[in-house]
């Protein structure tokens, strides 16, 4: 029998078994490229200098705590103007002139990118809020373009702040120089669901960790946000 008329008598089940393997390849690779969940992280995820010491090994149910500030309209600010939001949180000053400029910049680059969205919040917390008061922070607020509706820039209780920054958000250093409330922030940005849960963190100075948050934030959504 000649190749040719091989071909003939099974090009019908080559062609049958061309298209099955198309078909099994197809669905293998939707499979393997199911959208995942984000990861929800925990205390003991973290590098230990980030975190208190008293919550370092817990492995589960980690959430943002309870909190209540004030914003630059000197507006009380409570985790229930946060409640079923996905937010995007970080520490800064206003009279920091190193990574803050940088943060404040891309943090206004997701504000214009999600401005309509009204599932989306951000939440900047002073490091130093004695120095940060109401009137400087509208001051600030004012000079960088922060949308009211979308973003608040909080100060108040520096404990309560601390507290936050290290037990909730996990995203300060310590400084060391003695003041058991002083704290260094870090250039995090940290992305929280409608549950109060870290699903992740990004560098707020890099550009292609902001394009990762804006890309994570539609993941979450599409898990409903939480």
């Amino acid at each position: 029998m000649s190749f040719l008329s091989f071909f003939k008598d099974y090009k019908y089940f080559a062609i049958g078994f061309g298209i099955l393997c198309v078909a099994i390849i197809t669905i293998i690779y939707n499979v393997l490229n199911v959208q995942q969940p984000l990861p929800i992280w925990q205390p003991a995820m973290i590098n230990a200098e980030m975190v208190d010491e008293d919550i370092q090994h817990k492995m589960k149910y980690h959430k943002i705590a309870d909190f209540s500030l004030t914003n630059q309209n000197g507006e009380t600010v409570t985790q229930a103007d946060y409640n079923n939001k996905i937010y995007v949180a970080d520490f800064f000053f206003t009279t920091c002139q190193s990574i803050c400029p940088i943060m404040t910049d891309h943090m206004l680059q997701i504000q214009e990118a999600l401005i309509d969205d009204e599932d989306i919040k951000l939440l900047s917390h002073s490091v130093t809020p004695v120095r940060d008061s109401v009137a400087i922070l509208k001051t600030y607020a004012l000079e960088k373009g922060v949308d009211d509706r979308k973003w608040n820039l909080v100060t108040g209780d520096k404990k309560q702040i601390y507290e936050l920054a290290r037990k909730s958000y996990l995203a300060v250093k310590t400084s060391g120089n003695g003041d058991k409330y002083d704290m260094i922030h870090t250039e995090n940005f940290m992305l929280i669901d409608k549950k109060g849960q870290i699903r992740g963190f990004y560098d707020g100075t890099e550009p292609t960790d902001i394009e990762k948050l804006l890309a994570d934030i539609e993941i979450l959504k599409s898990f409903g946000g939480s």
